[in-house]
């Protein structure tokens, strides 16, 4: 097997260093964040991820899994390098590539033989070329080969997602990268996992495409959802029907409070900046970017209509602060549009989340924090369900209806049977289902 680095410890990083560790490959995953580092080599993982941390720990119980902060030592030692460092979004749209290009004229300064440079990172297409082009410009060495191998992770189920994969993307322009890269991903290879070996560009562009194409699911229903209230259907059979259909497929066909995260909303925005710097009018993909925005606003407006549009001096409590169940990040969550404008509107704001409170104590401060759901809920006027967490689905209704001002509720991820919210009385919106 292969002795990998993997340049950047945070969520792509550290799911691949665990699951190449994990193929049997000898990896060093680097960052130059220090106490990032001394964390991790104590197993304390900056990042909640199901089963990421029991996998780190089996791999580096094996000796096949370290962690350095010596960027220098890890490429000269390493056959393959893996950029995994982030690609935040820029005000205009695009992807801001600065650290990419960063680390590649740092693994320029110190290739010292042959080496595969190997992007994870989600970069706009063409990105390849420009590292080619760095790492040839800073690098007193030609001998690399460069690969594209975007990731398809989805927060919450990413271990199953990086060892099982549905498909591994491989672009690159040598033979040598093709057999290097069957030997980086061997057990999928023997198990006949798909690879798809591209050029460079094809397989920036299939990142990309997948996952905009997705968010085009979600807001597509959200849209069907929104005229499911107006003429009297149910957006849940709708959406099951549809499903039964092999061509459409039931996945991303959820209704909400509008799509969140790392991946979507970054990757729809970059790919309508892509079109309009080449000409090219995206009209689906802006109005898919558009319809999310508008989810979230619908959200708070289905609140302030079941506070007769009166928000003043009004206790609201929100469930659920991560973009989605199963992980800690708040990038991009509803409750970070939906939170400020109730805020804005004379409201006091409640809120629990079971793992994601700290990351948003980092950027909200006027709300009131809680350890517990019902302790969240106790005398407000109103609960909004904006995440889909188990322990939220278990709520007993008979419960919340004591613990509320009355019983008035938002059900954004529609996890309540709308009979049994009648049987308790409730004053509630939801989406897509007739009331």
């Amino acid at each position: 097997m292969k002795k990998i680095s993997i340049i950047g410890s945070g969520y792509v990083g550290l799911v691949s260093g665990a699951g190449l560790s994990e193929f049997g490959n000898h990896v060093t995953c680097v960052d130059i964040d220090k106490t990032k580092i001394a964390n991790l080599k104590k197993l304390k993982i900056p990042i909640y991820e199901p089963g990421l941390d029991s996998l780190i720990r089996k791999n580096m119980n094996k000796g096949l899994l370290n962690f350095s902060l010596n960027v220098s030592k890890s490429i000269k030692d390493s056959e393959i390098i893996f950029i995994a460092v982030g690609t935040p979004q820029s005000n205009d749209g695009s992807a801001d590539i600065r650290y990419v290009e960063s680390v590649a004229k740092t693994i320029a300064e110190n290739l010292n033989d042959f080496k595969i440079i190997c992007t994870k990172s989600t970069v706009p297409i063409g990105t390849g070329k420009k590292i080619k082009t760095l790492i040839e410009k800073f690098s007193s060495s030609k001998d690399f080969d460069y690969v594209s191998n975007p990731e398809f992770l989805r927060e919450g189920a990413a271990i199953d997602d990086f060892l099982h994969p549905d498909r591994i993307i491989v672009g690159c322009e040598s033979d040598n990268a093709v057999n290097e890269m069957k030997e980086v991903y061997r057990p999928l290879y023997l198990n006949e996992t798909p690879i798809l070996f591209t050029n460079i560009e094809t397989a920036e562009m299939i990142k990309y495409a997948s996952n905009t194409f997705l968010a085009t699911k979600i807001s597509f229903i959200n849209e069907i959802a929104n005229l499911c209230e107006k003429v009297g259907a149910d957006v849940h059979h709708v959406s099951k029907a549809m499903g039964l259909d092999g061509r459409i497929s039931p996945k991303f066909l959820h209704p909400g409070p509008g799509y969140g995260g790392s991946c979507f909303p970054k990757d729809s925005r970059a790919l309508a900046h892509l079109g309009k710097e080449n000409d090219i009018q995206l009209k689906l993909i802006n109005a898919v970017i558009e319809t999310n925005d508008n989810q979230k606003i619908k959200i708070f407006e289905k609140t302030k209509s079941l506070c007769d549009k009166n928000l003043e001096k009004k206790t609201i409590s929100i469930l659920g602060l991560s973009f989605k169940p199963e992980t800690d990040d708040i990038r991009e969550s509803p409750a970070k549009t939906i939170i400020p404008l109730l805020v804005e509107n004379g409201a006091s704001v409640n809120v629990y989340d079971p793992v994601a409170m700290e990351n948003f104590k980092k950027e909200f401060l006027n709300i009131n924090y809680f350890n517990s759901w019902r302790d969240c809920v106790l005398n407000t006027d109103i609960c909004v369900i904006l995440t889909e967490w188990n322990e939220f689905r278990g709520i007993d209704l008979k419960e919340l209806k004591k613990l509320l001002k009355q019983p008035c509720l938002v059900d954004a991820r529609n996890i309540f049977s709308i009979d049994k919210l009648k049987a308790e009385n409730f004053s509630f919106e939801n989406i897509g289902r007739n009331l």
